[in-house]
């Protein structure tokens, strides 16, 4: 296959001098026997490709090209094939071998194509690259894609998360994730593909102007440099910037919110501790204590009204992605929405130490062993989970006498939404209930072998995030 000239950026003046294997210095990988390559068989790929198989061959390093079709044009198995040629002709170069996953992509119904098929894409990419036994993969972003993505998250109106762009090396996944040209403009890879005579495809989407990323580049950027030659540069140092800022704002974040946990670290927050702080600080400590809870970015709309409504509304519910943040009695909690019936089945869980999915009650119960408060290791070696049915007793403490769950969580400030764990059952009896602890009648004396247990909710907890 040709090589095909895509319409990205382009200059009347002479491209850079570039060493025929400039491009092929990747200090990053110092000691690598093997590394992965996502590899499209796009301009940029091909080109990273080519300088990894370079840098390989002086070196005796193995190269896994990794490429993956989405499935999404009707060219994906032309590209496939051409993958495999080049790849195939690399082999006189150096050690390389192709890996290659197709997709079947089902878009959620109001999800973006884009984000579900770089979520699925980067999945794709790591399960190949823990196949192929490597740590790392490159990718081959280079300054242009950092420059537009800066300026596609500023459109947008992103904080600091959005306007840090790419990184250059991150761990993610397990793997760790490395961007060697992200200071290196898209004109100079294209005189080492001149250089070496490198064939490559264009995908025919970069050409659509209804993705905005396309809109950018084809009609934006060109003006911009036109009237700001030094554009690239510019906004390339302002990430760098806003990198910075971002390590130090997280940083903020984590020691604020630890002041701001319950002093028993469970999941909830002190709202006369978060009102102490100032109303940036209280944003970005929700955004962390959020993204920890529910797993998901929240949108700069609900911390807006967390931060200015939660002084006024001291039972106030607050819907995020997922989930609802509840206020009640001084706390700010998180609960997420499992998407089960109402009313579970009964589930049997065996009772020996660790962390025991429950699918169907969308938790997660956690058995540890404790020396004072819990139930006795000895005895029925289940525990069941049952739904509330009405009627159930508890005993609060060995002087008290049994009173119904209502009233025993309505003096225990345990509110309406934090009642839907099940109840743990074991040998006919009640043994424990979320927020009230463990019944009286079921503790054994302290030093006594004894199992604590403990109700995660969420599908967070199922997955052990």
């Amino acid at each position: 296959m040709n090589p095909i000239h895509d319409p990205g950026r382009s200059s009347s003046a002479a491209p850079p001098v570039v060493r025929r294997d400039d491009l092929a210095a990747l200090p990053m990988l110092a000691g690598h026997t093997r590394v992965a390559v996502a590899y499209s068989g796009g301009h940029d790929s091909t080109v990273l490709m080519h300088a990894t198989c370079l840098w390989a061959a002086a070196r005796g390093a193995q190269v896994h090209a990794l490429h993956v079709q989405h499935g999404l044009s009707p060219h994906a198995a032309h590209w496939e094939a051409h993958c495999a040629a080049q790849v195939d002709g690399w082999t006189r170069i150096a050690r390389v071998s192709l890996h290659i996953r197709r997709l079947a992509l089902v878009v959620p119904p109001g999800a973006s194509l884009e984000a579900h098929a770089r979520a699925a894409r980067y999945a794709a990419l790591a399960d190949m690259a823990r196949e192929a036994g490597c740590d790392t993969v490159l990718l081959a972003h280079h300054l242009d894609d950092q420059v537009e993505t800066f300026l596609l998250q500023a459109l947008r109106g992103a904080g600091p998360a959005g306007l840090s762009a790419m990184p250059v090396d991150i761990r993610r996944d397990g793997l760790r994730w490395v961007r060697p040209w992200l200071d290196r403009p898209r004109v100079e890879l294209a005189a080492h593909r001149e250089a070496h005579g490198l064939s490559h495809i264009e995908d025919d989407s970069n050409a659509d102007p209804r993705l905005a990323r396309n809109r950018l580049r084809l009609l934006v950027l060109p003006a911009l440099r036109a009237a700001f030659p030094q554009a690239d540069e510019t906004l390339s140092a302002c990430v760098r910037q806003v990198q910075d800022a971002r390590v130090c704002v997280d940083a903020l974040a984590r020691i604020d919110l630890e002041g701001l946990r319950d002093v028993d670290g469970g999941p909830a927050l002190s709202v006369s501790q978060l009102l102490e702080l100032a109303p940036a600080r209280q944003r970005h400590a929700l955004r962390r204590w959020l993204i920890e809870r529910s797993g998901h970015a929240p949108s700069q709309a609900l911390l807006m009204r967390l931060s200015t409504e939660v002084e006024h509304a001291p039972d106030g519910r607050w819907q995020g992605r997922g989930g609802l943040v509840h206020a009640h009695r001084g706390r700010l909690a998180w609960v997420a929405e499992t998407g089960r019936c109402p009313a579970p089945p009964t589930c049997r869980v065996s009772l020996r130490p660790g962390r025991h999915p429950v699918p169907d009650w969308g938790g997660v119960l956690v058995i540890e062993p404790v020396l004072r408060g819990g139930i006795s290791q000895v005895g029925g070696d289940m525990v069941e989970l049952r739904p509330r049915q009405g009627g159930e007793q508890f005993q609060s403490h060995p002087q008290g006498v049994p009173r119904s769950l209502k009233k025993q969580f309505q003096d225990a400030g345990v509110p309406s939404w934090a009642r839907a764990a099940p109840l743990v059952w074991r040998d006919g009896l009640l043994v424990q209930v979320e927020g009230l602890g463990v019944d009286a009648r079921a503790r054994v004396r302290d030093g006594e072998p004894q199992w604590s247990l403990r109700w995660e909710a969420g599908e967070q907890a199922v997955a052990g995030r």
